[in-house]
């Protein structure tokens, strides 16, 4: 197609080539990773076999053939295989100097989604730093107080009374749990990052769900083990993977399945404070066959403060976005009925210390 096989495999988007009877011709990396398909697969295939799209095209895209004009067309949805269906916008042009050849580049809407939510969730985590310090001095010494005075009252209550007195305790060791969370978006020490194998992460908050909140789920693995290492705080990784892997566990309900999956996306960059751009090629899934997340909060999910469970903080997520921001990596979520899909995007380790190869 092109003398420059880098240059087309650079673009970050996905692209096909086809020839005059939508046979596709080539197709770059980020197509291949998109499609779930190699390139031998799809060589040589009709387009209209490989590509499911909710919308007729195919006249169309004949209509742009013939008449050699570009095409434009928003928001469709668009799979392949088995894999679920994505929100896109398709731009299809005739191939300058080939008379017959198309071009099609797919931009999936998720990703200037995941963009813009990165920024906006960035924002919101740091909202939430100025109010830590005043709730943890201000609040937690006199819940301490009142906890270890309903204490002593106990001890010389009828079990009658007794249950007023464990109510107090109870509920302000919540508040508790509340603020320690709070205080957490405080906390300004920067991550010490290293590199992480994220497959020892994933099995260390599956093995603590199995064992515990999520002992009624069944989980399914689908790691690329040849994925190399991450440049992450261990801690901060598991804290973050244990959280999404409890809210998912208390989604999908008794006898759901939590599918934890990981795999190397070389197209996924991100602009850092500075004007650069960092890769981020390692991904982590978290998914989940619940209800999905409220459509009133979809939106808003890394937002402090907003929950979709009934007795929830809404301090999860937006703790998670902070950790997963601070080292250099970006969260989003894709929810809808029957699927919800939580994925981290992270940067490689240096390849002199990590091990693996892509």
């Amino acid at each position: 197609m092109t003398d420059d096989g880098a240059l087309w495999n650079s673009l970050p988007v996905p692209a096909l080539l086809l020839g005059a009877d939508d046979r596709i011709l080539e197709a770059n990396s980020a197509a291949e990773l998109f499609l779930n398909l190699s390139l031998r697969s799809l060589s040589g295939a009709s387009l209209w076999d490989k590509l499911r799209i909710d919308v007729p095209l195919e006249e169309a895209f004949a209509r742009a053939r013939a008449q050699r004009s570009s095409l434009f067309v928003n928001d469709v949805e668009l799979g392949a295989n088995d894999r679920p269906t994505t929100q896109c916008s398709v731009q299809i042009a005739p191939l300058a100097g080939h008379e017959t050849e198309m071009l099609i580049l797919i931009s999936p809407r998720e990703m200037a989604h995941r963009m813009t939510q990165k920024q906006a969730t960035g924002k919101a985590a740091k909202s939430a730093i100025g109010m830590a310090e005043m709730l943890a001095h201000e609040i937690k010494n006199p819940l301490a107080g009142i906890t270890g005075a309903a204490q002593l009252l106990s001890m010389g209550l009828s079990a009658e009374d007794r249950e007023l007195t464990d109510l107090i305790v109870e509920e302000s060791r919540r508040i508790v749990k509340l603020l320690e969370q709070v205080e957490q978006f405080g906390n300004l020490r920067p991550p010490a990052r290293r590199p992480v194998n994220v497959h020892d992460t994933l099995d260390r908050a599956r093995q603590s769900a199995t064992v515990g909140f999520g002992a009624h789920m069944s989980f399914v693995e689908d790691y690329d083990p040849s994925l190399p290492r991450a440049l992450v705080d261990a801690d901060q990784l598991l804290q973050v993977v244990l959280n999404l892997v409890k809210n998912a566990c208390e989604a999908g309900g008794p006898g759901g399945t939590i599918r934890l999956r990981s795999y190397y996306d070389p197209s996924l960059r991100v602009r850092q404070p500075d004007g650069s751009q960092a890769r981020l090629p390692l991904q982590l899934e978290i998914h989940d066959d619940g209800p999905g997340l409220p459509p009133e909060i979809a939106d808003e999910a890394f937002e402090p403060f907003v929950s979709g469970h009934e007795n929830g903080t809404g301090l999860g997520l937006a703790l998670v976005s902070k950790l997963v921001t601070e080292n250099g990596g970006w969260i989003s979520v894709d929810s809808a009925p029957g699927r919800t899909v939580f994925r981290i995007s992270l940067p490689r380790a240096p390849e002199d210390h990590s091990s693996g190869e892509h």
